[in-house]
C-alpha cells in the first residue's frame, strides 16, 4: 500500500468493528487540484479511507494469512463534501466474514453528520492465487501499528489486539 487514507484507529474490535481517523489537511498534494479555489476532499479517496479501515479488519481477523481484495462496492452513498481542516471519522462494521471472504458496512462522519455510507465486498483469494505475491502480509501488520491499532485494539474475547505470532517472528 502506497498511500494511507487514514490517519490513526481510535478503536479496532477483531473481528467485528474498526474506527479511524482522517484530517483533511491542505498539505495533501490532491487538496490543489480538487478543485482550484474551493479544495474538496476527493469522494474516490474517502472510499479509499473507508476501504483500508475495513479491509485492515478483515486482514487482521485471518491473521494477516489470507490474501484480502476489494472485490466490488454495491452501494456507496454521500451526503456532503469535506474540505481542508475538516476531520472523518470512518467507522467499518464485518456483516458476515468466512473462508470466501467479507462484506463490511462502513460510514464516514464529520462530526455528527454522516458523510458517507458503503457496502463492500472483500474476497479472499483462491488456491490457484494464493502462491502470487501481490502484498506482504508484514505491510499491513506495519500499517496496523503505525496507525495504532494495537494500541486501542482488543480481541474478540475482550484481551488486547496482539499482532500474529507468524508475522512477528515468534511462531512457528
Amino acid at each position: 500500500m502506497r498511500w494511507y487514507w487514514i490517519d490513526r484507529f481510535l478503536e479496532f474490535e477483531s473481528g467485528r468493528s474498526a474506527k479511524a481517523v482522517k484530517l483533511i489537511s491542505m498539505a495533501e498534494d490532491h487538496m490543489h487540484d480538487h478543485f482550484p479555489g474551493c479544495p474538496i476532499m476527493p469522494n474516490s479517496l474517502v472510499v479509499e479511507g473507508m476501504a483500508q479501515t475495513g479491509g485492515l479488519l478483515v486482514c487482521e481477523h485471518t491473521g494477516f494469512q489470507a490474501k484480502v481484495v476489494l472485490a466490488k462496492i454495491p452501494k456507496v452513498q454521500f451526503h456532503l463534501n469535506v474540505s481542508p481542516g475538516d476531520t472523518l471519522t470512518y467507522s467499518a462494521e464485518i456483516d458476515h466474514i468466512d473462508d470466501n471472504g467479507a462484506m463490511v458496512t462502513a460510514t464516514s462522519h464529520h462530526g455528527d453528520r454522516l458523510q458517507a455510507e458503503i457496502e463492500f465486498v472483500f474476497a479472499h483469494l483462491n488456491s490457484g492465487q494464493r502462491d502470487r505475491t501481490l502484498f506482504e502480509p508484514e505491510t499491513f501488520l506495519k500499517m496496523m501499528r503505525m496507525l495504532g491499532a494495537f494500541e486501542v485494539g482488543h480481541a474478540a474475547d475482550g484481551s488486547p489486539l496482539v499482532a500474529p505470532p507468524l508475522l512477528t517472528g515468534k511462531g512457528s
